[in-house]
């Protein structure tokens, strides 16, 4: 019995296109584990799989291509070992890199048959929403949160244009966006609650030379991040240039107050690895610039101010305490307990900091939440720093979670998403994209899986809201002004209020015209980026014009700027004038009852709403989510029911 006897059987003529197919997967993570399985399974001939990440060790209970002795290794390098036991005669490719390497670029995303997203990353996710759709080739995008997960297809269609892009759907509808690993939070000199006191935490488990010295201009320097990230652990004020403040006299004051506070840091920098070293640090932290803090008055009106805490009365409250107190990650650790990690975990940390960097000049250690040793580091401060405010102390576990981004992810949901892609994929393979839905799992919902149609572009997103084009530049010959005069005005049919953008900013406007005679290399447009061409005619503008570049040698006779297809922009649709929602009634449910009579009087309305008045019917507050339409499809009549 050979392998593909039950897909050939249930797939018919499809499995022969599914076996020649050359299908991307972007992400080797949950949903990928669980998706490439699925792909190799079902037969799909070849599969790239692509992933920068590492297997860590809370990978391990949902992502079941990976076991305890694949800790650090490429998840894209084990997913395809680990797979090809499923179905040897699939070929797989495994790229250890990041999707916004230059190698990936159009022409590579143009091989594939389909690109499937199982990403963690909002920007990544971006990037290959836009590549796909410059490149023409369909995108199963897919996430999940916990219980809830969504798949989406975006391909470009005759007719519509294209299909509404994920960065329409996830911004309208809030989109499960697996495991976002990316979150941005402002670092507080006050916090108020423990995500607060574990931000400033989290960031002094990045020591060497290359870590950067965070602060602001409002607040003192957040301390920890500050003398450990920067001064202790990192690089010296002595290795630094002295930078040039003669322009910001109105910060005189607080620049001075930085001279000094590094002065002290490297005092504490020069005690490393002595026995007064964590006297010295913690002093310094969670006494000296305590109290500092404190004699800001204004700042603690409002709220109550912190306590700094002494060296020897904690330390001699924990003479009694082992360092073992750190294995006890489910328990909430005391203030003594928390003083002994914190000093054991900077012992810890000194000691591999000064081995590593025996061995290289750059040596840099960086938090890892599965790192004992930062972990216990993180998690000791973070609750230090609570007793200092008044906030809630966490476990060890706890930390471990908050420290880490984790969110909560289901290995039952990673299997449903990767399926549900799965069967998208069949329609985009059987050109059935009409059939093709935008899926979700929602457990709060009435059922699990709901569906939604495909929606067209979205005239206001900057990527399926616009017309996409391949540039052909000559790198050697073309300049700014081939591409404007050349292309956009002669051949395109540009007025002249257009302006020509790439990521940097705005290249040519009617006011900016400086650039025109500029070779395109010199104005930093390469090969796969990309130009945005917005018209701003105020009678009748184009949609936004992205070209996707690319770099050719052309002849000498030929132009050095071309778009090899012909394209026809379309202009922008006027907005709508707002107007009252109508409903179609057939002439058996008329709204006022009289048969086929289709007016009423002035008086025959205020009349019927008189009775309904008298009768209870008429609710002045009701509003439109009281209301409910039944489409009875055996009468063709719509029932409103009123709740």
């Amino acid at each position: 019995m050979g392998r593909d006897r039950y897909p050939r059987q249930s797939l018919g003529a499809l499995y022969g296109r599914i076996k020649q197919s050359r299908i991307l997967m972007v992400g080797a993570g949950g949903i990928g584990c669980e998706l490439l399985k699925n792909l190799v399974l079902t037969g799909f001939g070849q599969v790239h799989i692509v992933d920068l990440d590492t297997i860590d060790l809370s990978n391990l209970n949902r992502q079941f291509l990976f076991r305890h002795e694949h800790i650090k290794k490429s998840k894209a390098v084990v997913a395809k070992e680990s797979a090809a036991v499923f179905n040897p005669h699939i070929k797989l490719e495994a790229h250890h890199a990041n999707i916004k390497d230059p190698q990936f670029n159009l022409e590579f995303f143009q091989s594939f048959n389909i690109v499937f997203n199982a990403l963690d990353n909002l920007d990544a996710r971006r990037h290959v929403n836009k590549m796909c759709l410059a490149a023409d080739v369909p995108l199963i995008e897919s996430g999940t949160t916990g219980f809830n997960g969504q798949v989406q297809v975006i391909k470009k269609v005759m007719l519509a244009g294209i299909l509404q892009c994920w960065m329409v759907a996830y911004l309208d509808r809030e989109l499960p966006s697996v495991t976002i690993a990316t979150r941005k939070r402002r670092l507080r000199p006050f916090p108020s609650a423990p995500s607060g006191v574990l931000q400033v935490s989290r960031y002094t488990a990045s020591f060497g030379p290359k870590a950067t010295c965070l602060r602001t201009s409002l607040h003192p320097p957040s301390p920890i991040m500050l003398m450990i990230r920067s001064e202790i652990f990192g690089t010296s004020e002595d290795n630094t240039p002295e930078l040039d403040h003669s322009d910001d006299s109105e910060n005189a004051k607080e620049i001075e107050n930085l001279r000094q506070e590094s002065q002290a840091l490297k005092r504490i920098r020069s005690s490393m690895s002595s026995d007064e070293f964590p006297r010295q640090v913690f002093d310094k932290v969670f006494k000296d610039d305590i109290n500092r803090l404190r004699s800001i008055e204004d700042m603690w009106k409002t709220r109550a101010p912190p306590q700094a805490l002494a060296f020897d009365k904690i330390a001699k409250d924990a003479q009694t305490i082992d360092v073992i107190v750190s294995q006890r990650d489910q328990t909430t650790w005391t203030l003594a307990e928390s003083f002994v990690v914190f000093c054991d975990g900077l012992r810890r940390l000194s000691a591999r900091l000064k081995e590593a960097l025996s061995q290289s000049d750059s040596a840099i250690l960086s938090f890892d939440k599965d790192d004992d040793d930062t972990l216990d580091f993180v998690a000791a401060a973070a609750n230090l720093r609570s007793f200092i405010f008044g906030i809630e102390t966490r476990s060890k576990f706890d930390i471990k979670q908050i420290a880490g981004n984790i969110i909560p992810a289901i290995a039952t949901t990673n299997a449903m998403t990767a399926s549900l892609c799965v069967l998208q994929a069949f329609k985009v393979m059987r050109d059935e994209l009409g059939k093709a839905k935008m899926v979700f799992l929602e457990r709060s919902a009435a059922r699990v899986i709901n569906t939604d149609t495909l929606k067209p572009p979205n005239p206001a997103c900057s990527v399926c809201g616009v017309m996409q084009s391949k540039l052909v530049v000559d790198p050697a010959r073309a300049t700014l002004n081939h591409l404007v005069e050349d292309v956009l005005k002669t051949e395109l049919g540009y007025g002249e209020e257009f302006s020509v953008n790439n990521e940097v900013g705005t290249l040519y406007d009617p006011e900016l015209d400086d650039n025109l005679p500029k070779k395109i290399r010199d104005l930093g447009i390469e090969g796969d980026s990309f130009l945005t061409v917005i018209d701003d005619d105020e009678e009748n503008p184009r949609v936004n014009l992205s070209l996707s570049v690319f770099e050719q040698t052309l002849p000498d006779d030929s132009k050095p700027v071309l778009i090899p297809h012909k394209i026809n922009i379309v202009r922008k649709t006027k907005p709508l004038t707002t107007q009252p929602s109508k409903v179609t009634l057939t002439p058996t449910a008329s709204l006022n009852g009289t048969g086929s009579k289709r007016k009423r009087s002035l008086e025959e309305i205020e009349a019927e709403q008189d009775r309904n008045k008298k009768r209870g019917k008429l609710q002045k507050n009701t509003s439109i989510d009281e209301l409910a339409l039944i489409d009875d499809s055996s009468s063709g009549a719509i029932i409103i029911e009123d709740d």
